[in-house]
């Protein structure tokens, strides 16, 4: 006999349809195996598909397991905004007013509510440089000259994503990966690479940022959130902007428009958040 289990589909770090990175959320987990969930991310073939779990720590307001089409994720940005997004809507009530608290992979995730937007408070960021010899071969394969490449470090928030500063924003849009030799390239255990640059005064963003994640099941991601994470925490360790807040945009050579919203807090937290709008609601047949 099928189950039904309800089930959303919200676009993240936008407030207009289709225009964000879209996450799969299956509101109740907690019957489904570890298979089951996979088939399900790989069915969907959106960059991440959550489970809504019990949790098992009692101070969270939820689990939360995290998939991509290949496999399954400790922690990711967007989807960790769009499932507290589609918890709220389905009624949810957080332990702690104005604050979610999830469970996964990497720990106990903080979700500050303001208003209409939602803010996740990024893990602590563990930073490596890059090899000069990588850095010759991800610029071979990204299309540009290795000095192009301003600022390199490969940084883990739970994924781990190879971080590289190019001279602007508009190189950034540029782009044309060699994916297949990009793939290759891609160490085990990397998520992938997240290229940025700074946009130029006046522009409606400070930077501009792409994902590449090829042997993750999707080559582009269309707006980031870990991979933004690990922007911020390269723009703050070499002061980049001089500022509290920055808007990250992502997602415009793929056809989205997505806005990334970063603080620094005194505290030395990276926050993450922005905008999300459900664009199906429904349920999946098990």
């Amino acid at each position: 006999m099928n189950r039904q289990i309800p089930f959303q589909q919200v676009d993240v770090f936008t407030d207009i349809r289709f225009k964000g990175n879209p996450v799969a959320v299956v509101m109740d987990g907690d019957g489904l195996s570890s298979e089951e969930m996979q088939a399900i991310a790989n069915w969907t073939n959106l960059s991440e598909t959550t489970f809504i779990c019990t949790p098992t720590n009692p101070i969270a307001d939820y689990r939360l397991r995290i998939f991509s089409p290949n496999s399954e994720l400790p922690f990711a940005g967007h989807p960790t905004i769009g499932s507290a997004f589609a918890v709220l809507k389905s009624g949810c009530k957080p332990m702690t007013e104005g604050r979610l608290v999830q469970e996964c992979g990497s720990g106990l995730v903080p979700i500050a509510i303001d208003e209409h937007k939602l803010f996740l408070t990024l893990p602590e960021p563990h930073v490596q440089s890059v090899q000069a010899s990588d850095l010759a071969g991800l610029s071979k394969d990204l299309g540009i000259p290795t000095h192009s490449i301003q600022a390199s470090a490969k940084i883990d928030v739970g994924p781990v994503w190879i971080t590289l500063q190019l001279s602007d924003a508009n190189e950034v849009r540029c782009l044309r990966p060699d994916m297949a030799r990009l793939a290759t390239l891609i160490p085990s255990g990397v998520t992938g690479v997240t290229v940025f640059g700074l946009e130029t005064e006046g522009a409606n963003a400070d930077l501009e940022v792409r994902s590449f994640a090829p042997n993750e099941g999707i080559n582009e991601d269309p707006v980031c959130g870990s991979g933004n994470g690990c922007v911020a925490t390269l723009v703050r360790n070499l002061e980049l902007l001089n500022v509290q807040n920055y808007v990250a945009a992502q997602g415009s050579c793929v056809g989205r428009d997505g806005r990334v919203e970063v603080q620094f807090k005194d505290t030395g937290e990276i926050l993450i958040g922005g905008y999300a709008v459900t664009c199906i609601e429904g349920v999946i047949n098990i």
